[in-house]
């Protein structure tokens, strides 16, 4: 149950990312999506590649996006 209420968050929030226009909220979405993706592979038994996921998709790329972002618009 809980599996497949998290693939359907993991098939909805995709396509969320990729239709958001707004830099900074992409950055967000794609916080939320990389979330959604931990309690995915955590619940599929998979705690070494939630890690990993953790580490880049919810504090590494939004960190390193953000700080594009404000450096190109200043």
């Amino acid at each position: 149950m809980i599996q497949a209420t998290l693939l359907a968050l993991v098939a909805l929030g995709a396509p969320a990312v990729v239709l958001t226009r707004d830099p900074l909220r992409m950055a967000v979405v794609n916080g939320l999506y990389g979330l959604v993706l931990v309690l995915l592979f955590v619940a599929l038994a998979a705690p070494d590649v939630a890690l990993s996921m953790l580490v880049v998709s919810c504090i590494a790329y939004p960190l390193v996006l953000l700080i594009a972002i404000s450096r190109s618009r200043s």
